[in-house]
């Protein structure tokens, strides 16, 4: 099997569903619909909502990729993303259960600036600039908060009855964490193959350069929409 070539197609495959939907983040119709109308508990509707969002979620998701990316045991990624997931989890929950109100804007920006950190961790350039290296789980753990914020954000706009809330958020958080589970055995999948050629390591720069760069894209589309909103 030529590695290299699995590697870069499905590298390509990844950016491209990302490019063609950068747009288009968000909640589709009908989902939309159902949120607006919704009063009581609806467990498994969130659920699958929750999933369906992960699974569509670019900006989680390539942050969670600048995160495993030089992840090389099973046990390093569990923490990892278990930092993660205890973050947004709790600024999830809170954050609708209590009605913090943050800008969807801002907060997406915060994102992508997550995004662009951890390319720029994985290129080595804090050592290289500042000359010491952050530690990766604190941000890992601190960037979860703000996404889980940016999750509750999206929920909040449809300003839903508190009858069955509770039941409904962890819903929708166990639907996000199974939408997270499946897009990370897929990014494993393809980097447990990638890793067997020499072209990963050849490439990793450019990877995490593309991986900025479009936190840096994502970060200009929140910053005009908040000053033109």
């Amino acid at each position: 099997m030529n590695y290299k070539k699995l590697g870069l197609v499905s590298l390509l495959l990844f950016l491209s569903v990302i490019g063609s939907s950068v747009f288009g983040h968000g909640v589709d119709g009908a989902t939309k619909n159902f949120l607006l109308g919704n009063d009581g508990v609806a467990f498994i509707p969130f659920l699958y909502i929750g999933a369906k969002h992960m699974l569509t979620g670019y900006d989680h998701l390539l942050f969670l990729v600048g995160v495993i990316f030089f992840l090389y045991r099973p046990k390093e990624v569990l923490v990892y993303v278990s930092f993660f997931t205890l973050g947004h989890s709790t600024t999830l929950i809170l954050g609708v259960w209590w009605n913090i109100g943050v800008n969807a804007h801002l907060i997406d920006a915060i994102i992508a600036l997550s995004i662009v950190y951890k390319g720029f961790d994985n290129l080595g350039g804090f050592k290289r600039v500042l000359g010491y290296q952050p530690n990766t789980k604190a941000a890992v753990l601190i960037f979860g908060l703000f996404h889980g914020f940016g999750l509750a954000t999206k929920l909040q706009e449809f300003n839903f009855g508190r009858e069955g809330l509770f039941t409904n958020l962890i819903g929708f958080n166990i639907g996000v964490e199974i939408g997270q589970f499946i897009a990370l055995a897929f990014v494993l999948i393809v980097f447990s193959f990638w890793r067997h050629s020499n072209s990963f390591m050849r490439f990793s720069t450019l990877t995490n350069t593309l991986l900025m760069a479009a936190g840096f894209v994502l970060l200009g589309f929140q910053l005009t929409g908040y000053f033109t909103s």
